[in-house]
């Protein structure tokens, strides 16, 4: 019987990276931060990339880190990446934020945190509407490319709603592997640290 080797060969699926697709960690990338993440891209130019990984979630709540700010519920916040961890963005779908940048449609990224707090402060509901994160990834100019040459990165697109969906940000790893089909489904299924028996 003859096996098609090919399908563990962990290889870039040659998508081009842009704003408001995805990065998804090759099955083996065993790095604390981004092994088994999926990474939103915010921005992608010339001057470097910026993105925000969905699916790491931190011990804290938002109530936990803004001084002053009690919320009802206890409202979640995720490791956008090791760069910049002292500082909060925020991912919505709300029109009419001021200074808000677009990612997609009806998709947006920080904006005017002072209207983010009154919407949440009466009471509008969150989940689904707003994430919240504390630091960012960052890419200088080209590096991206080099590190999805060498194939630690698939890129892919998933919706908003599978974004904003933060009760399966545990699967999301796994389904945006499985969305890019063939071989790439299979490996959604390997082991993080092979073993063999």
């Amino acid at each position: 019987m003859h096996t098609n080797i090919d399908i563990f060969k962990i290889e870039t699926n040659h998508v081009v990276p842009a704003r408001g697709k995805v990065l998804i960690s090759e099955p083996f990338l065993c790095d604390h931060v981004f092994g088994r993440s999926v990474i939103l891209l915010v921005d992608h130019t010339h001057d470097g990339t910026m993105g925000l990984v969905m699916n790491k979630p931190l011990p804290v709540c938002l109530d936990d880190i803004l001084e002053g700010f009690h919320c009802r519920e206890n409202i979640p916040v995720y490791k956008g990446g090791p760069l910049s961890m002292d500082t909060l963005f925020y991912l919505h779908t709300l029109d009419g934020i001021e200074g808000a940048l677009p990612i997609d449609r009806d998709f947006y990224l920080n904006g005017d945190f002072e209207a983010i707090k009154a919407y949440i402060m009466q009471g509008h509901p969150i989940k689904g509407k707003i994430r919240f994160f504390l630091g960012y990834s960052g890419w200088e100019h080209k590096q991206l490319c080099r590190e999805i040459h060498e194939n630690t990165w698939l890129v892919g697109k998933e919706n908003t709603a599978s974004l904003m969906d933060e009760e399966a940000s545990d699967q999301l790893w796994k389904k945006a592997l499985c969305k890019l089909g063939g071989k790439y489904e299979i490996w959604s299924r390997f082991p993080q640290i092979p073993t063999f028996n």
